[in-house]
């Protein structure tokens, strides 16, 4: 394995930190690739892993990245168009580079008629990278459980959870899982490539579940509060997110109850020889931000 080297792009995020976290206890060198540098760029650093900054949209950036990479993940953020833009320059690079695999991060709800813009560019970049050349394994992950962390304020200050899911389930997937998922594939990619991987959770949940789990971990009773589409859109508006990500985020909604998320199965398992991470463990796990700071004594 030693003459492996791979590059994981959103190095400091959910997935590509896990995927780091996973093939540094395996012993294979990681570059990470990184929009800034900062006090989580620096811990990498210090495990061993080769940083390099740069942009996704930045081509010569990317191709420089690329160089010497035998494998690579490719995610791009949600909440930003560019996408296509994006995954193209990718390709490119690593078809120019000789990279050996891609493990792309796709969406459930990625499909050739999506009407989110970001769903229907999922669709398209996949297609992008099966033309590239460059082996490439897709992953379609239903909502994660970090969903969650959007409404992480309104949990905190107002001990309820709006969204505009109605009693919907899916079986919400840690980005941890994913990771592992990720290094996986990375370190044995010719058996992946060209196939896609829908990737769930261990159980369905709907959000009075997970309201309930949230009141039993934090000991003050949560409400979900069901949400009309357009009234959960506003909502994010005035939490500051951009106008892309509140068009994708009420198609994700619509979507959510069209069943489209829905489902489970147990390909993290199979992938990583883990259970993937409960809803509720989750939660513990990540409990601080769900509470109100104490307030100091004067």
């Amino acid at each position: 394995m030693s003459n492996q080297k791979i590059l994981i792009t959103g190095a400091t995020g959910a997935t590509g930190s896990s995927a780091i976290e996973t093939l540094l206890a395996l012993k294979i060198p990681v570059r990470a690739f990184v929009h800034k540098r900062d006090a989580r760029s620096e811990q990498f650093c210090a495990q061993g892993v080769e940083v390099v900054q740069g942009d996704l949209s930045d081509f010569e950036a990317v191709s420089e990245a690329l160089t010497g990479i035998t494998g690579a993940y490719f995610v791009y953020p949600i909440q930003v168009p560019g996408l296509l833009e994006a995954t193209a320059f990718f390709a490119q690079a690593a078809l120019e580079q000789g990279v050996g695999a891609i493990v792309n991060m796709s969406q459930a709800s990625a499909r050739r008629s999506a009407k989110s813009h970001a769903a229907q560019n999922h669709w398209i970049a996949e297609r992008l990278l099966d033309r590239s050349g460059v082996p490439v394994t897709h992953l379609r992950p239903t909502l994660f459980a970090e969903w969650i962390m959007y409404m992480a304020g309104a949990i905190r200050d107002k001990k309820i959870l709006p969204l505009a899911f109605g009693d919907a389930r899916y079986a919400p997937v840690a980005g941890e899982d994913l990771g592992r998922v990720i290094a996986a594939i990375l370190t044995d990619a010719a058996q992946h490539a060209g196939k896609t991987y829908p990737l769930y959770g261990p159980k369905e949940l709907s959000q009075y579940e997970i309201a309930d789990m949230l009141t039993q971990v934090l000991g003050n009773k949560i409400t979900y509060i069901p949400m009309e589409i357009e009234a959960f859109k506003i909502l994010l508006k005035e939490l500051g997110f951009t106008t892309y990500f509140q068009q994708h985020m009420g198609y994700v909604c619509q979507d959510c109850l069209d069943g489209v998320f829905s489902g489970t199965n147990d390909l993290v398992k199979k992938l990583t020889g883990r259970e993937p991470l409960e809803m509720m463990d989750y939660i513990v796990k990540n409990e601080a931000l769900f509470r109100a700071p104490v307030a100091e004594h004067q």
